[in-house]
């Protein structure tokens, strides 16, 4: 697996999984998905993620 496809990965399992947590138990979990949404958007903008370290430290490599 590659760095982008574990980002991917990652990122649409946390949303998938906060959405499921503001239909069961509040709504006060769709700020985290809004937090994870703003996220990727300035990661388009500024290249860089925190996720990204993490995945690279753990030996993923990119594209």
């Amino acid at each position: 697996m590659t760095l982008n496809e574990a980002l991917r990965l990652i990122a649409g399992i946390m949303i998938l999984i906060s959405l499921y947590l503001a239909v069961t138990y509040s709504q006060n979990w769709l700020w985290f998905t809004a937090f994870i949404g703003l996220n990727l958007l300035q990661s388009s903008f500024t290249k860089w993620c925190l996720m990204m370290t993490f995945l690279k430290k753990m030996g993923l490599k990119g594209t």
